[in-house]
């Protein structure tokens, strides 16, 4: 290895150490000594945390890997579309369902968000948390998957490290703070990553520009390229023509925003915040980093199309290639010299956190599925504190080898599965958390159609429907969503109205 590449390399395993030290420090304090700790830290996060604990979980890979690289192969349309969508639904979760979960969940003293469901609605048998639980399973074990992927592909193509090994390492650090310190050392380490996100983002936007010879220069690369900027258009980079992003795409790529309301890692941030009064600051730091990370994102991608155009870069062809485009910028920068090496460790940092804010927060959900919703909830199994954790870390490992799995391929798209997996949470939850929250008349029988059709629309209109092409070509979360909502209505209609006790509940809630 050269110089510049050993002090990457060093740069990123002192990284990788405060994380795991992180996980350390957390588990001395106690905070993985009950599941109640583990899994929502005692309900005492301070707003800052909260915010960027949320979004850092939220903003995984695909803010530094699957955004600059879906705009350096493809223009403005779908990219500019779908960050519009996510930073709408980002700054509606925040407004109209933060709150108002944090206060019904505490009353409700529901620890998990399927435990929230089936105490929403009475539920005493758990039928709709083990619906819930298995839905997580299902979606976020892919999710997961695609950050360990983001972290094999950084160091192969960095370093040319074996893609499965680097993939495997950083499986095993995740694994290890999650599983020491539980929530509060994954919403620590989450608020870390946000920042090192945050100044990779602004340092490769400098770097860039300066190879590119300018914003002149990028500004140019980018208008001779047919439909690249319009946002109605779009780029066909196999063709090299303007492609066609009309009215209905538009929506499809807008309904990314619709993902926001039901994915759990980002609502058990909203069930943990010490004081739900301090929400209001939440939204507004979470809502500011989220437009201002994804408009840079977005740049990069642009920005790396013209360091390529001048040579300074190969062209990137695939949808995988051009994923790596900030790395590939990263690499570049480590030729200029050992400040600026070290400034792409710290770049490099900032992917592997983007993944890691993601993957943590998903394990963690994940296995209080299973261990507090399917085991003790539905199965009714009953277990000491200690025997709960054991099951919860265990958990989150046998999760982690499934998700290696997965990942094994490494020219799988992170974008790809993860909008997959956004989709399916976005429609298995999102409507019934709202519903939940909004409307007296639902029952748990509508709660579970909601759940059972958004989920199963997910898979029938990607692989079934979406293939026909034409107006069914969309993003298989709007139609999934939509669903979704006509279920739980018309469900909760035919079937018996809840009983007084739930309604009771809800109107002392509202009040």
């Amino acid at each position: 290895m050269t110089s510049a590449q050993l002090l990457i390399v060093a740069t990123i395993v002192v990284y990788l150490l405060a994380m795991v030290l992180v996980g350390v420090y957390f588990s001395r304090k106690g905070s993985g000594d009950s599941s109640h700790e583990f899994y929502l830290g005692g309900r005492k996060l301070g707003p800052v945390v909260t915010a960027m604990s949320a979004e850092a979980s939220d903003m995984s890979s695909y803010l530094l890997m699957g955004l600059p690289g879906l705009a350096y192969l493809c223009g403005m349309a779908e990219v500019g579309w779908t960050a519009i969508g996510l930073a709408v639904g980002t700054y509606l979760n925040w407004l109209i369902v933060a709150k108002r979960i944090r206060r019904y969940s505490a009353r409700l003293n529901a620890i998990t968000v399927p435990d929230y469901f089936s105490k929403r609605y009475g539920d005493e048998k758990d039928l709709l948390s083990c619906i819930a639980a298995l839905a997580i399973l299902i979606f976020f074990i892919p999710y997961t998957a695609s950050g360990f992927k983001a972290v094999g592909t950084l160091f192969n193509s960095l370093f040319g490290v074996d893609y499965h090994v680097a993939m495997v390492v950083g499986a095993v650090v995740i694994i290890g703070y999650t599983v020491l310190g539980g929530f509060l050392a994954v919403s620590t380490t989450d608020l870390i990553q946000s920042i090192f996100m945050t100044i990779a983002l602004i340092v490769i936007v400098l770097f860039g520009i300066q190879q590119a010879g300018g914003l002149d220069v990028v500004a140019a690369n980018a208008k001779a390229l047919p439909g690249y900027l319009n946002m109605t258009q779009g780029y066909d980079a196999a063709s090299g023509t303007a492609s066609s992003f009309g009215g209905l795409s538009i929506a499809s790529t807008l309904a990314w925003g619709l993902g926001y309301f039901g994915m759990p890692h980002i609502l058990l941030r909203f069930m943990a915040i010490e004081d739900d009064n301090k929400l209001s600051t939440s939204r507004r730091i979470a809502s500011i980093w989220v437009v201002l990370s994804m408009c840079v994102a977005v740049f990069i991608g642009v920005i790396g199309y013209s360091v390529s155009k001048v040579g300074k870069l190969p062209m990137l062809t695939t949808s995988s290639e051009s994923e790596t485009i900030i790395i590939k910028l990263a690499d570049l920068m480590s030729q200029h010299g050992l400040f600026l090496a070290l400034m792409a460790g710290i770049i490099l940092s900032g992917i592997l956190a983007a993944t890691m804010s993601t993957a943590d927060s998903q394990l963690l959900a994940a296995a209080s599925s299973v261990s507090q919703d399917l085991i003790q909830g539905f199965g009714k199994v009953k277990m000491a504190p200690k025997q709960a954790m054991l099951v919860a870390r265990g958990t989150v490992i046998a999760i982690a080898i499934v998700g290696v799995f997965l990942a094994w391929d490494p020219n799988s798209s992170v974008f790809r599965v993860v909008s997959f997996a956004w989709a399916g949470f976005g429609a298995a939850f999102g409507p019934v958390v709202l519903f939940s929250l909004f409307w007296r008349r639902s029952n748990k029988w509508g709660a579970l159609a909601g759940m059972v059709v958004g989920a199963g629309m997910v898979f029938i209109w990607k692989y079934l429907i979406a293939p026909m092409g034409g107006a069914f070509a969309i993003y298989e979360l709007l139609p999934a969503f939509l669903c979704a909502c006509v279920a739980i209505v018309v469900v909760s209609l035919l079937t018996p109205a809840p009983g007084k006790a739930v309604t009771d509940q809800f109107d002392t809630y509202n009040k």
